[in-house]
């Protein structure tokens, strides 16, 4: 029986684990895949505080070295079923089942990819789903956003203070960013638009070099040289396992108030599976953090 069950091992999953081991709970941190979340794939990080620059593998090595130090368990498994209206609450991994006083859901949100082979080969290196996170690293150089919403629009207008030039990729002839975003894009003598077309293939070996371009329209092609390419096509909540258990948004991401507490009584959200406005790396620890303090005043209403 554990106090805290934690689902989702990134930044959000692991600072719960923190405060929970810190505060002598019980806690088991289950994972799918592996530690840290988006941030382990991310080459460098510079705005994380306290580090000038740290690796994403390196910053998940010491956070869940941090965690262990606090006696947290970590399980490595997928979630088959969850049970959160019995008491203790149940979640089931294979043919495992654990138990626990209280849950923190924080298996985050992944973006929604190209689905070309040679974006994962160069995932991290060149391939970005974060120009707020990466953009820096391209000073000077020419960068390719895809997409046409608000985030692809806004991306595109960012990359602006450090890219010499942006193209913006859309598979449509028109954007759906709002009006204001695209006249903001459209004023922005660094942006070239490429309508109706979409990315076939990602050039390079170690890094991003190109990309080849295809016209929906027409079906001609054509190479662009580039150091970057930004995605932006939205991004997916991994919540299949909680739909019709706990509550969701219309785009599948977990409602919550602002102390991170969902629609029943004892299980919380946090990081980027939860709707929030802004996803980086400190607001997902930030809600980490909140998700834990939070579960233990649960706990403590309870008497344990």
């Amino acid at each position: 029986m554990y106090d805290v069950i934690i689902i989702g091992g990134g930044p959000a999953g692991l600072t719960a684990g923190l405060y929970s081991g810190r505060a002598n709970l019980k806690t088991l941190i289950i994972e799918k895949k592996a530690l840290g979340g988006q941030a382990a794939t991310t080459y460098n990080i510079e705005n994380y505080p306290g580090y000038l620059s740290i690796s994403g593998p390196d910053l998940a090595m010491k956070m869940e070295e941090q965690v262990k130090k606090y006696s947290v368990d970590i399980t490595y498994g997928e979630i088959t079923s969850v049970d959160f209206n019995s008491s203790p609450k149940k979640v089931t991994v294979g043919d495992k089942q654990y138990e626990a006083r209280t849950v923190i859901l924080a298996m985050g949100a992944y973006p929604r990819e190209l689905g070309i082979e040679s974006e994962q080969r160069l995932r991290g290196m060149g391939v970005s789903y974060c120009a707020t996170c990466d953009g820096a690293f391209f000073n000077g150089r020419t960068v390719a956003v895809v997409g046409g919403g608000n985030t692809a629009v806004e991306d595109a207008v960012f990359l602006t203070r450090y890219a010499e030039k942006v193209y913006l990729i859309h598979r449509r002839n028109e954007l759906r960013a709002t009006k204001a975003e695209q006249e903001r894009a459209f004023k922005n003598p660094k942006i070239e638009f490429i309508w109706d077309s979409v990315i076939e293939e990602i050039k390079g070996n170690e890094f991003v070099e190109g990309a080849i371009v295809k016209n929906l329209k027409t079906g001609e092609t054509k190479e662009l040289k580039l150091d970057g390419i930004f995605v932006a096509i939205g991004n997916v909540p991994d919540t299949a396992f909680v739909k019709g258990v706990i509550e969701l948004d219309e785009n599948g991401y977990i409602l919550t108030d602002e102390e991170m507490r969902t629609n029943i009584p004892g299980v919380f959200a946090a990081g980027d599976v939860r709707r929030k406005s802004v996803r980086q790396l400190v607001t997902a620890m930030s809600d980490g953090a909140i998700a834990s303090i939070n579960a233990e005043k649960y706990l403590s209403e309870l008497g344990k």
